[in-house]
C-alpha cells in the first residue's frame, strides 16, 4: 500500500529554518519600531511650547518643536489630554521595544497593555492631585483633561478632604502599574532565581503532536505588599552598605576605583554566556526566603561551580535587582598607583552684580538727565494784532455759513488757539459743530475742532497756530504745580490751551485708557507718564509691572529697581501677570479688612503708628483642616509691618492680548478695574486700535478716564471718547484728555527724547537691582 505521507524536500527543510529566523528579525523589526516612535514622542514632549501651532491654537510662526508642527501637534494633545502623565505614556513602550530588539519575547501582552493604560491614568490624577505653579502654561491641572476628570470624580466620591489619600492611591496604582509592565518589578521571580542552582534546569514542557517540546511561556510575577517589603529592606540593607565602603575608603584616602561584585552574581553572569538549552524556571511552589545582607548563604550555594573569570558581554539585563538579595563583600581599597589629577582650569572672574536698592541711599533722578527747554524768542510769539485779525476772519466766516455771534475772547496756546463764540439767540450748537471741517477749510487750516465751552454761554473753536511750540517734559516737573502737588501717583499729560500745566492723579481717575494711531504721540506720553512716576517714586513707594508686546517701547526700562518682573514681552505670561495681580489685590484687601482700613493710604498709616509704637498686629489665617472632625484649623499669624508699595501695570499695546487671550485678558482687566483701585493697584492701558472688539464695552465702563490722541475716523473717536473730535487732532501730543466727570479737555504732551529716557533708566540701574518675583 502506497504511503500518502511525502517525504520532506530540501525547499521544505529550507522554509522550516528560515521561519525561526525571521520570525526574529520581524520582533527585532517591531521593536525596533516601537522605540523610534517612544522616543520620537518624548524628544517631541520635551520640546513642547504652548505657542506652537496645535489642533486648537493657529499661528502663523513656525513651530519650535524639533519634530515641526507634528510634532507640535502630537506634544500638545499629549500634554492637554494627560499633562505630566504624559511620561508614564511613553516610558512603557520605549522598554518594551528594547526588549522586542533583544528578541526577547513579552508574554502576555493584554495583560501588560491594561496595565499600561492604568498606569499613565493613575500618573495623571497623581500629578493633578498636586496644586499647579504659576508657570503651568495650560488652564487644566499638571496632569491634563484625564487627570482633572479622575481627580474631579474621586472628589465627588469620597470627598475633597480625602484627595491626598486619593493622590497616595493613585501613586501606588501608577507606580505598580509601571513596574509590572516594564518587568522592573518581577519580585517573585527573582526570589526563586536566588535560592536556585547555577546549573541550567530543565523546564516543566509540554509535548506537542509532532513530539517536539514546548516550553511553557514565562509569568510575568505578581507583585505584593510583602515582596515590595523585602525589596525596600534589601536595597536599605544594601545601599548602607555601599555608603560604609565609600566611607572607609575615604577614610584610608583612596575611593574604590570599582566594586567588586558578589561571588553568586560573578557565577551568574559567568554562566549566562554559556549555551542553555533551557530557560531556568522555578515552581511556584518552592519559593524560597531571600538572601539579605549579613544572612548566612544555604550550603547548597556553597557547593555550586564558580567561575571568577570577567564578563565582557552580558545578554542578560542587569536591573539592580541581584544587589538585594546576595551578600557583597566592601571592596577592597585600589593599591594601584593613582595618577594625580591635572589642576583644574582658573575661573574666570565674572563682574560683581549691582547689589539690591538701599532705601537709605537711593537717590531719585536728578532733572539735569532731561533736555533743557530752549528760549523762546518774542517773534515766535503771536502778536495781538494777528490774533485780532482772525478773530475778525473767523466772525465773516461764520457769518457766510448763517452763524452769527460776537468772538468774546482769544486764547493763544503752544500748540492751538481758542476763540470762544457767543452765538446768536436761537443759534443751534450742533449746527455750529457739524461746520468744523468748513471753518477749517475757509480758515487754511489743517483742522478746526469746535466744543461747546462747559458751563458758559459759548462755543470753543480750537484752531491750529501757525508756529506750534514743543513742550518738554523738563519744564513740566521743574513747575511748581509738579513739585507741591499732594497726589499719590502724579502725571505730567502736559499742557491746555492756556499754556498751564495739567497734573493728573493716577491713583484717583484711578485706571487710564489710552489710544491713538501710529505716530500720534501715544508711546512718547506712555514714557512720560512712567517717568512723572519714576521722578517721585522710590521703589519701596511704588512697584512696576510693564506689558510691551511689541518688544521694542518698553524694553528700555527692563532692569531698573520699580520692576517686579523683567519687562513682559509674552501674551501667554501677560495673562500670568495680570492673574497674579488679582491675587494680589484679593490678599490686600484680606489684609485691609482684619486692620480696619478701607485703601491702602489708611493701611500705610496704621502700619507706620504700629511700628511708631511698637505694636504687633496679628492676623487669623486657615492652616489647613483637622484630621478628626473635618473642621478648618485656624491660626494667629503675625502680620508684615512695612508698607504696601503702589502697583502700576502698564500695557503698551493692548490689542495684541486681546486677538491671543481675549476672554482670559478682558477677565483679568475687569476684576482689576473694579475693585483695585482701593489696594493700590492702577492700570495704564494703551492701543493703537481702539476698536470695539479692543475697547469692548467692559472695559470702557470700568475706565471712566480716557485720553485720546489723534484717530482716523469718528467712529474712533466715539469708541474711546464717546463723543467726536479726536479725529480733528493735530498728531505729535496733540489728546483729548477726558477726565472721571465726562469733561474733555485738550492737552498738548510734552515731548522725551529715547536719550533722555536711556540716561534716566542707566541712572536708576546704577541704584541697584530690582527684586523681582517669581509669581510674576
Amino acid at each position: 500500500m502506497r504511503s500518502l505521507r511525502r517525504s520532506a524536500s530540501p525547499y521544505d527543510t529550507f522554509v522550516d529554518s528560515f521561519r525561526p529566523f525571521l520570525a526574529k528579525r520581524m520582533t527585532e523589526l517591531g521593536g525596533l519600531i516601537l522605540f523610534i516612535g517612544a522616543t520620537a514622542l518624548t524628544v517631541a514632549l520635551a520640546t513642547w511650547s504652548i505657542d506652537d501651532p496645535s489642533l486648537n491654537h493657529a499661528t502663523d510662526h513656525a513651530a519650535h518643536n524639533v519634530l515641526g508642527t507634528s510634532g507640535a501637534v502630537m506634544s500638545d494633545l499629549a500634554m492637554q489630554l494627560l499633562g505630566l502623565g504624559s511620561l508614564a505614556f511613553v516610558l512603557p513602550p520605549a522598554l518594551w521595544g528594547v526588549q522586542l530588539m533583544r528578541s526577547r519575547a513579552l508574554p502576555r501582552g493584554g495583560l501588560r497593555i491594561t496595565l499600561w493604560i492604568i498606569g499613565f491614568f493613575s500618573a495623571s490624577a497623581v500629578a493633578s492631585a498636586l496644586p499647579s505653579t504659576a508657570r503651568w502654561p495650560l488652564p487644566t491641572g499638571l496632569g491634563g483633561v484625564a487627570g482633572d476628570s479622575l481627580i474631579h470624580a474621586a472628589r465627588t466620591i469620597v470627598g475633597v478632604v480625602a484627595s491626598p489619600a486619593v493622590a497616595l492611591v493613585g501613586f501606588v496604582f501608577a507606580g505598580l502599574a509601571i513596574l509590572s509592565i516594564t518587568g522592573a518589578c518581577r519580585v517573585g521571580d527573582a526570589l526563586e532565581e536566588e535560592d536556585e542552582p547555577l546549573h541550567p534546569v530543565r523546564p516543566v514542557a509540554r509535548t506537542r503532536a509532532d513530539g517536539r517540546y514546548e516550553e511553557d511561556e514565562p509569568s510575568l510575577g505578581i507583585v505584593s505588599l510583602g515582596a515590595l517589603a523585602q525589596v525596600l529592606m534589601g536595597g536599605r540593607a544594601a545601599l548602607a552598605n555601599r555608603i560604609e565602603t565609600w566611607r572607609e575608603g575615604r577614610a584610608a584616602g583612596a575611593v574604590p576605583a570599582h566594586d567588586v561584585a558578589s561571588p553568586a552574581l560573578a557565577a551568574r553572569r559567568a554562566f549566562s554566556d554559556e549555551p542553555q538549552p533551557w530557560e531556568a524556571h522555578t515552581p511556584q511552589g518552592a519559593r524560597r526566603e531571600p538572601v539579605f545582607d549579613g544572612a548566612a548563604p544555604p550550603a547548597k550555594r556553597e557547593a555550586a561551580p564558580r567561575r571568577a573569570a570577567p564578563v565582557l558581554h552580558d545578554d542578560e539585563p542587569d536591573d539592580g535587582g541581584e544587589a538585594f538579595f546576595t551578600e557583597e563583600p566592601p571592596a577592597a581599597p585600589d593599591t594601584r598607583s593613582r595618577v594625580a589629577a591635572p589642576p583644574a582650569p582658573p575661573v574666570p572672574q565674572r563682574r560683581p552684580a549691582p547689589a539690591p536698592v538701599n532705601p537709605g541711599t537711593y537717590a531719585l533722578p536728578p532733572l539735569g538727565l532731561l533736555a533743557e527747554p530752549p528760549l523762546v524768542s518774542p517773534s515766535a510769539q503771536v502778536s495781538s494784532e494777528a490774533l485780532e485779525q482772525n478773530a475778525t476772519l473767523l466772525e465773516a466766516t461764520l457769518g457766510d455759513f448763517g452763524v452769527r455771534g460776537d468772538i468774546l475772547a482769544v486764547r493763544p496756546g503752544p500748540v492751538v488757539t481758542l476763540y470762544e463764540l457767543e452765538p446768536a439767540p436761537g443759534t443751534k450748537s450742533s449746527r455750529v459743530i457739524s461746520l468744523a471741517d468748513d471753518i477749517a477749510r475757509s480758515m487754511s487750516a489743517v483742522s478746526a475742532r469746535v466744543a461747546v465751552v462747559p458751563g458758559r454761554n459759548a462755543i470753543g473753536i480750537e484752531l491750529p497756530n501757525a508756529r506750534r511750540e514743543t513742550v518738554y517734559l523738563r519744564e513740566l516737573l521743574a513747575s511748581v504745580d509738579f513739585a507741591e502737588t499732594k497726589q499719590s501717583l502724579a502725571l505730567c499729560l502736559g499742557k491746555n490751551i492756556g499754556g498751564e500745566p495739567i497734573i493728573a492723579d493716577l491713583a484717583r481717575m484711578p485706571h487710564l485708557l489710552v489710544a491713538g494711531t501710529t505716530g500720534s504721540g501715544k508711546s512718547v506720553a506712555i514714557n512720560t507718564m512712567i517717568l512723572s512716576l519714576l521722578y517721585r517714586m522710590t521703589p519701596e513707594e511704588c512697584r512696576l509691572i510693564m506689558v510691551d508686546p511689541k518688544m521694542l517701547e518698553l524694553s528700555v526700562y527692563d532692569g531698573i529697581p520699580h520692576l517686579l518682573s523683567p519687562v513682559v514681552t509674552d501674551p501667554k505670561k501677560a495673562v500670568i501677570a495680570l492673574k497674579w495681580a488679582v491675587r494680589e489685590m484679593e490678599e490686600r484687601y484680606k489684609k485691609m479688612s482684619k486692620v480696619g482700613v478701607r485703601n491702602i493710604d489708611g493701611f500705610n498709616a496704621r502700619l507706620a503708628e504700629a511700628r511708631a509704637r511698637g505694636e504687633i498686629l496679628t492676623r487669623t489665617v486657615q492652616t489647613g483642616f483637622d484630621r478628626e472632625t473635618g473642621e478648618a484649623v485656624y491660626e494667629n499669624e503675625e502680620m508684615d509691618l512695612s508698607a504696601l508699595p503702589y502697583i502700576v501695570i502698564v500695557v503698551d499695546e493692548m490689542a495684541d492680548l486681546m486677538m491671543v487671550a481675549g476672554k482670559d485678558i478682558e477677565g483679568a482687566i475687569q476684576r482689576l478695574a473694579q475693585m483695585a483701585r482701593a489696594a493700590g493697584i492702577h492700570l495704564i492701558m494703551a492701543t493703537q486700535r481702539p476698536s470695539v472688539d479692543v475697547i469692548t464695552g467692559t472695559i470702557k465702563a470700568n475706565f471712566p478716564t480716557r485720553i485720546s490722541f489723534q484717530v482716523t475716523s469718528k467712529i474712533d473717536s466715539r469708541t474711546i471718547l464717546g463723543e467726536m473730535g479726536a479725529e480733528q487732532l493735530l498728531g505729535q501730543g496733540d489728546m483729548l484728555f477726558m477726565a472721571g466727570g465726562g469733561r474733555t479737555t485738550r492737552v498738548h504732551g510734552p515731548f522725551c527724547s529715547d536719550s533722555e529716557v536711556e540716561s534716566v533708566v542707566a541712572h536708576l540701574k546704577r541704584q541697584g537691582r530690582p527684586s523681582y518675583l517669581e509669581a510674576v
